[in-house]
This record gives C-alpha cells, structure tokens and sequence, in this order.
C-alpha cells in the first residue's frame, strides 16, 4: 500500500480511488499483517468505513460458533500480524473488534450512520486494550516504577497497554493464555513492579518463576 500510494497519480482512476480507500480507512499498529485476507474483502470493508454505510457480515468466532453482524464499521487495523474491524454492534449496542480473517461481508452495504465516539484516545489504543484485556483467559493489571516513556519500547505490539500514571510509574495492562506466560511477559520488560490487580495463579508463577531463577544462580 506504501508503494502504491507513491504510484497513485500514476494509476487510472478506478484504481488510484481504491488505494486511496483503503489508505483512508487503515490504521497501521505493530507489524505487518500476514496475507490472510484477500484484498476485496479488505476493499469491502473500507468502503464501508469511508462511505459511512452499515456492514453486514457473516463471522466465525474463536470458538468456532458462526453468527451474522451488523456493524456501524470504524477503521481497519493492521495489529500483531493481524487485520482487525473495530466498529459499533448494533445487535449488542456497544462497541466490537473483528479478526477480518473471520469474516465474510455480505452485500450491499448501508444505510448511512453518523460516526460514534471512540471509547478511548484512538482506534490502536482502543484495540490493544481491547486484545488485552478481554480476549486472554488471565489477564492482570502491574504497576511499572518508571515511566510510560521509559518502557514504552521494551512493550512489543500486542503485549499489553501502557497508561501512564505519573513521572515514576505506570500501569501496564495485559493478558496470556496461562499465568506462567504472564509472569514472563511481565519479568521481560525489565523494570520493577508491583502487582495492582491480578489473579492468585500469578503471585504461584511468579514465586516459581523467581525459585527457577534463584537456583539456577547457586547452580552456577
């Protein structure tokens, strides 16, 4: 897309509209997304976002259920390796993420809608928390003692949400499939911490964590 958004005065018409379609309605955070998703359903969904007009789609969840959408599409975003659709459920009146590679949009799209109001700073920060915190079986919430800008670097895409806290400190909140994944997540940032709000599973991971270690250096 970077490319080609270099060649666009150069591209017939039809096709210069189409990248700028998708370049309109994609937000890019992380890296590059794999390629899962073919580049109409990619097209289908961003027409949707620009012309503000109702999606409706067919989707597979991570359980494997299969349900049809109604969708009031906000932006596409390349996150973690991933396309993702956030937008507003009208079924369920709240807010949605979407793996695009799990959806299937139907035609014709529409009516027009008028945008909503992100519950938060911006569509990649809305969707990070999101993986986070409610997709994860175990998910916690760490006090940092330094600050957001200090360890914004050592967090790598998709790991969890930085929320700056003061000078000294901020919160990081993340999620794994196993406490043990947690406790490494945590201990990788290289940084003190104190657990703010997490499960009991992570106090035994990290003590076990912490004995490996210990006895790996009398080992030594």
């Amino acid at each position: 897309m970077r490319a080609l958004a270099k060649l666009e005065q150069m591209l017939p018409p039809r096709l210069r509209y189409r990248v700028s379609t998708l370049h309109t309605a994609t937000v890019r955070a992380g890296a590059a997304p794999t390629p899962k998703v073919s580049a109409d359903t990619l097209m289908a969904i961003a027409e949707a976002c620009r012309r503000r007009e109702r999606l409706r789609f067919d989707y597979v969840s991570p359980r494997r259920s299969r349900s049809t959408r109604l969708v009031e599409p906000h932006s596409l975003v390349s996150f973690d390796r991933h396309w993702y659709l956030v937008a507003w459920d009208t079924d369920r009146t709240d807010w949605r993420t979407f793996r695009v590679d799990r959806l299937t949009p139907r035609t014709p799209t529409g009516p027009r809608f008028t945008p909503r109001e992100l519950p938060d700073t911006d569509v990649a920060t809305y969707l990070a928390h999101q993986l986070s915190s409610r997709t994860w079986p175990f998910q916690a919430t760490i006090t940092l003692h330094e600050s957001a800008a200090a360890v914004t670097d050592r967090i790598w895409p998709g790991m969890g949400v930085v929320e700056p806290v003061d000078d000294d400190s901020c919160l990081l909140h993340l999620g794994a499939d196993n406490p043990r994944d947690l406790a490494w997540m945590i201990t990788s940032v290289d940084a003190d911490f104190t657990l703010t709000d997490a499960p009991p599973e992570l106090t035994d991971a990290l003590h076990a964590h912490a004995a490996r270690c210990l006895n790996a250096v009398r080992k030594a």
